[in-house]
C-alpha cells in the first residue's frame, strides 16, 4: 500500500519503528491501579465489614482481583510490546493498543496542531504524550510514553515540517 505525498514520490505505508520509553510500563501500571484497583478495594472492604454477605462477595472479590492483576501486570507489558511510533517528513505513524490495536497514519499536510502534554504521573516519570491533531474526524493521534525531551524535540520538528508542507490541513 502506498500514499502519494505532495512532492509526487511514493511513500510505502509500514508499521512504525520506534518503541515508547520503557518507563511507560510504570506509567501504565500506576494508571491501572486507579480503575480496576478501586473496585478491588471496595470488594475487600465490603468483605471485611459485611459478614453476612461474605458468601456471595467471594466471586466479585476474585473477579476484581484477577482484573486488577491483568490490568497492572499483563496489560502494561503487552502494550509496551505493541506500541510504536515514527515521524517522517511526510507523515506521523502510531501503533497503539493491546487487545484492540490501532494503526494510524497522518500525512503532515493534514496536521493542525502538535502538542507535548504531561500529566502529573508523567511528570514524575519524565514522560510525555505527543498529541498530533489533524483534520480527521477520527481525532488526534496520541503517542504516550515518550521521553519528555524526545516529545519536545519531535513536536518542534513536526511543527517545522508541517509549516513547510503544502496544503491547508483540512
Amino acid at each position: 500500500m502506498s500514499a502519494e505525498p505532495p512532492d509526487g514520490t511514493a511513500t510505502r505505508l509500514r508499521p512504525p519503528q520506534h518503541r515508547v520509553e520503557r518507563r511507560a510500563i510504570g506509567w501504565w501500571m500506576l494508571q491501572a491501579l486507579v480503575v480496576p484497583g478501586l473496585p478491588l478495594v471496595g470488594a475487600i472492604v465490603a468483605y471485611a465489614l459485611w459478614e453476612s454477605a461474605r458468601p456471595w462477595l467471594i466471586v466479585p472479590l476474585v473477579l476484581a482481583a484477577v482484573a486488577t492483576v491483568v490490568a497492572i501486570v499483563v496489560e502494561p507489558l503487552w502494550r509496551y510490546r505493541v506500541h510504536r511510533w515514527e515521524t517522517t517528513d511526510e507523515a506521523v505513524y502510531a501503533l497503539t493498543g493491546w487487545l484492540v490495536r490501532e494503526w494510524r497514519v497522518a500525512p503532515l499536510s493534514r496536521v493542525q496542531t502538535v502538542d507535548a502534554i504531561q500529566g502529573p504521573v508523567e511528570q514524575l516519570l519524565k514522560l510525555s504524550t505527543l498529541r498530533v491533531t489533524t483534520a480527521s474526524s477520527s481525532g488526534a493521534i496520541e503517542i504516550g510514553g515518550l521521553d519528555k525531551q524526545t516529545a519536545d524535540r519531535v513536536a518542534a520538528e513536526l511543527t517545522r515540517v508541517a509549516q513547510r508542507t503544502p496544503g491547508d490541513a483540512t
